[in-house]
């Protein structure tokens, strides 16, 4: 039998059983524009409510753009079942901490009660109906936690999901630091389960398509540093996708080719969604917190790694980005 560690509390586990024990039906559901941290959680705690005996429905707003998540698509609703009666179901929101970062998809509307399983550090608590840890590597570790902790050990049929979602987070464990021996040794269950790292690592970073690496040259081209070369910033406009595609971003090679130059210590990678909304990712290597500048446009994530969407164009955003950025370099 499992022995959860201290990460996953008994107030933890109480809760999450006292909220599954109110309903036989669940709705599981991430953030739009899933990875593999919210994929993996997603079908993980779906296969974790099987095993309890439940029923359970797993949507996506999606769009599944990403090289090593189209796989998955298959095994996720965009829509509710027509006719079907939710008023006596409970929804897990997992790898994010509100409606409101589901996307435009019908379940967002349905009045039922949420539970919310997170590691970000600017997920929002709920009390008793919420797992929130934001010193986990991702939000498939407290999962897994979950599983063992109910069931005694995951599946052999879920482990190689569930570590494909801790490598993605991790950036194959390469954001871990030496405090990460309970990581390590949850990693060595999944693989003793069948997990492959070999052929999870040729997953995630295999099959690309020859416009990522030219778009990869172009974003290099446009970046720009700041703060005598602390922060680098770069961008894709509209032009650029509609010459390299849609699916032509690679955004973890492109955030290992600036975060490994000399003096940076943060990166900014921004896409003009459309004429007037922005998204962008951002990165850091140590001490800088960027879901903090995240935040201030509507954004979140961690202290090394957050995300944000805001109605602006890029060459007016920049400049705020860097007004933001000035509060922490220039203290």
């Amino acid at each position: 039998m499992f022995h959860y560690n201290s990460m996953l509390t008994n107030a933890d586990i109480e809760n999450f059983k006292t909220f599954t024990q109110k309903f036989n039906s669940f709705i599981v559901i991430g953030h739009k524009e899933p990875d593999g941290d919210c994929i993996s959680s997603s079908l993980g705690l779906a296969e974790l409510l099987h095993q309890m005996g439940k029923n359970v429905e797993v949507l996506s707003a999606g769009p599944f753009k990403r090289t090593e998540t189209k796989k998955y698509q298959e095994f996720f609703a965009n829509s509710l079942k027509p006719n079907q009666d939710y008023s006596n179901f409970g929804m897990f929101i997992v790898d994010c901490s509100d409606k409101s970062r589901i996307g435009e998809i019908d379940a967002a509307q349905l009045e039922i009660p949420v539970f919310v399983i997170d590691h970000h550090k600017t997920a929002q608590n709920t009390g008793n109906n919420c797992i929130i840890h934001p010193e986990s590597p991702a939000a498939v570790y407290l999962i897994q936690l979950l599983f063992e902790a109910i069931c005694g050990e995951v599946t052999e049929e879920i482990a190689p999901t569930l570590f494909f979602g801790l490598c993605t987070d991790t950036g194959f464990f390469r954001f871990l630091e030496e405090d990460s021996a309970e990581v390590f040794m949850a990693v060595s269950r999944l693989v003793a389960k069948g997990a492959s790292p070999k052929k999870t690592y040729n997953h995630m970073t295999g099959g690309k398509a020859f416009s990522t690496r030219k778009l990869l040259g172009v974003l290099l081209n446009h970046a720009q540093s700041y703060f005598g070369g602390r922060l680098i910033i770069t961008y894709e406009n509209q032009e650029d996708t509609a010459q390299f595609g849609e699916n032509g971003r690679d955004s973890d090679m492109l955030y290992q080719a600036l975060t490994s130059i000399e003096g940076v210590e943060a990166v900014v990678n921004i896409k003009q969604e459309t004429e007037t909304e922005c998204t962008a990712g951002l990165r850091s290597i140590d001490s800088v917190d960027v879901s903090k500048v995240a935040a201030v446009f509507g954004g979140g994530g961690h202290k090394n790694a957050a995300g944000l969407s805001t109605e602006i164009k890029v060459q007016e955003f920049i400049p705020k980005l860097v007004e933001e950025f000035a509060k922490i370099f220039e203290k």
